[in-house]
């Protein structure tokens, strides 16, 4: 049995970080606890964005300590925070550990959220289009019984003139 690793006590685990947030928001976000050693935000090699999640280092335990019992459950950017001692860097496997290597987990996660927000951007883009196929239905409509209403202007018009009637019977004469 592998002997438990040892929590590191001045450095924190800070998880749920919105995609917004960079080291020095997440600096100014926990200065108010003690001075901080150190502020990293890992980056996902594909997306060079960070992984939301980040390490706070304080010079002391004490202000870490007072820092996770503040900020454990608080929120930042819309995001409620997991704050924690992290564990050392290297858990275990390889060189740099298995820690820096992308899980299997991580890789279906972000496949099923990028397939996610692909879906509803499909979804948004098919409710546009209805509601552009059936504002120029509407219009069509408009156009058509407007054509319609300007007809039986014209006829009524030629019915109460004196001069088309006139004229209608000469042509209608003529024709016959």
């Amino acid at each position: 049995m592998a002997a438990q690793q040892p929590v590191q006590k001045n450095t924190l685990y800070v998880g749920g970080l919105a995609e917004e947030v960079n080291e020095s928001i997440l600096h100014a976000a926990f200065i108010p606890f003690g001075d901080i050693k150190d502020v990293k935000t890992p980056l996902d090699q594909a997306t060079q964005k960070h992984r939301s999640f980040g390490f706070v280092t304080f010079l002391e335990k004490e202000d870490a300590s007072a820092a996770m019992d503040n900020m454990d459950g608080a929120e930042l950017y819309g995001r409620v925070l997991t704050v924690n001692y992290a564990l050392p860097e290297k858990i275990k496997g390889g060189e740099q550990g298995w820690a820096a290597q992308p899980s299997m987990f991580t890789a279906f996660f972000f496949l099923t959220l990028l397939h996610m927000q692909q879906e509803e951007e499909m979804q948004r883009m098919q409710e546009e289009n209805r509601a552009a196929l059936q504002a120029a239905e509407d219009l069509h409509r408009k156009k058509k019984a407007d054509e319609r209403e300007g007809e039986k202007e014209e006829e009524t018009e030629a019915r109460d003139d004196p001069m088309a009637r006139a004229e209608a019977q000469v042509l209608n004469q003529n024709g016959s």
